[in-house]
């Protein structure tokens, strides 16, 4: 490697890592994240490699670079090299190798990817839903990630909403010791900011800036599912699908298929994944995939190959523009027009491996059992029944791969599910995760909370 091209400061998000190695046709990027998990010195510390379209390394690359790791015998450090990570520019080393020179350079952490928002929204109608004479004032949560500038840079100074919405926008090495991650649990300084109704408009992200949440007034909260769905219900909201057209959607397994009743409508296929971006992006690459999301709050279009919460919220803020509605109004009318799809995921975590395994191992022989077909199971007054049971497996549409055990699938008539998967949490312990989701279509059941259906 002769070229490094580095954020200034050290910082930036994921979605800007995706969209500086496509601009400059980079062979990778790598990324060192806590991502949504604790963080500092006795926090949590990833590292993310991108390849060279700017999506999560598949597997391929990724057992490839394990196998090779187990033949190295000698590695080289250069101590006395030192990067002035606050200076942009071009800073050239001679280390003597056949790179001459090793070559660095500081790039401003946002404009490049401020650039490719441009050319995607309407930045004048968000600016003037955020400055005109019907402003909607906005609460914007950083959790102390590396989303301050970014905030502070696009939702501030380029489209003028006020500097005191913007909170927590100073990058921490310990998120200020809090888990930046954005939902109910823990963005609470935004939660309570909202419910006090003087905001319209709130969303969080997590450190790295590739997930995101979405409150509306009084607290309203809108899931993951739901948030996917209406954002692909509203696409022609968006100047950048206008132009390029839509040409499918993409979720994950567990998200709920409030999706598919919207790509229904919309007559466009959808592609059900395992968790993982990298799967999403050999669909867009392949032009099959205009839209895609996770329910863990990850959601992102063919604009780059990665999840980006920053792009989320100004579509959401885009369907606020044109729609001329309370993020409440919208919420309820698309369960209005699609029914609702109600959601819960429940995690159990730092199970010992072993005793997970035979969970799973267990639950799986007793759903896959011909006599488990057809079992009714009452829920106060509802009754399922069940329609079909599986080990999720996935074929990639484009190259082929099989994935397989990807989580247990009991789907009932009504379309509801119960979905069990794996998720290792460390090396050491594994967590659980259960997902409920329960479909009503009709309008005077849609004020239910979702713990009780």
């Amino acid at each position: 490697i002769g070229r490094l091209v580095i954020g200034q400061n050290g910082i930036l998000s994921t979605p800007a890592v995706s969209c500086i190695i496509r601009k400059i046709k980079a062979a990778g990027g790598i990324i060192l994240t806590a991502s949504h998990s604790p963080g500092g010195p006795g926090g949590e510390f990833g590292v993310k490699f991108e390849v060279a379209n700017g999506g999560p390394s598949p597997d391929t690359v990724s057992d490839k670079i394990y196998q090779i790791s187990k033949t190295l015998e000698e590695y080289a450090i250069c101590p006395d090299l030192r990067v002035d990570l606050s200076r942009l520019g071009r800073q050239e080393f001679d280390l003597e190798n056949k790179f001459k020179p090793f070559r660095v350079e500081i790039v401003d952490s946002v404009d490049i990817y401020l650039n490719l928002l441009r050319s995607i929204f309407d930045f004048s109608a968000i600016r003037n839903l955020l400055t005109g004479p019907n402003q909607i004032k906005i609460r914007i949560d950083a959790m102390n990630g590396v989303m301050g500038p970014y905030v502070r840079r696009i939702l501030c100074d380029e489209l003028g909403a006020p500097a005191n919405s913007a909170i927590n926008c100073v990058p921490l090495e310990d998120f200020g010791g809090q888990p930046p991650d954005p939902n109910l649990t823990y963005a609470t300084a935004l939660l309570e900011a909202m419910r006090g109704g003087e905001y319209g408009f709130g969303a969080a992200f997590d450190a790295d800036g590739d997930r995101y949440m979405i409150l509306g007034q009084n607290g309203f909260f809108v899931n993951a599912s739901d948030s996917l769905a209406i954002i692909a219900a509203n696409l022609s909201c968006i100047p950048y699908f206008c132009q390029m057209g839509v040409r499918g959607f993409g979720r994950s397994m567990p998200t709920s298929t409030a999706l598919d009743k919207v790509a229904k409508v919309m007559k466009v296929p959808v592609y059900e994944t395992p968790t993982g971006w990298r799967y999403f992006s050999n669909l867009m690459d392949s032009g099959r995939c205009s839209l895609c999301g996770e329910e863990s709050f990850g959601t992102g279009s063919d604009h780059l190959r990665e999840k980006d919460g920053l792009w989320a919220v100004l579509v959401w803020l885009s369907i606020l523009a044109a729609r001329k509605q309370s993020v409440e109004e919208i919420v309820r009318d698309h369960w209005t027009k699609f029914g609702r799809h109600y959601y819960c995921r429940f995690d159990y975590e730092a199970l010992e491996p072993r005793t997970a395994y035979f969970i799973m191992r267990d639950l799986e022989a007793l759903i896959t059992d011909k006599s488990f077909n057809h079992q009714q199971f009452a829920v106060g007054n509802s009754i399922y029944s069940v329609e079909r049971t599986d080990s999720f497996e996935y074929i990639d549409p484009v190259d082929g791969t099989v994935t397989k055990r990807q989580g247990l699938r009991i789907i009932f008539s009504d379309a509801s599910r119960l979905i069990f998967r794996m998720s290792a949490s460390s090396h050491v312990r594994a967590t659980l995760r259960i997902y409920a989701e329960s479909y009503e279509k009709d309008p005077s059941q849609h004020n239910k909370e979702p713990q009780v259906m």
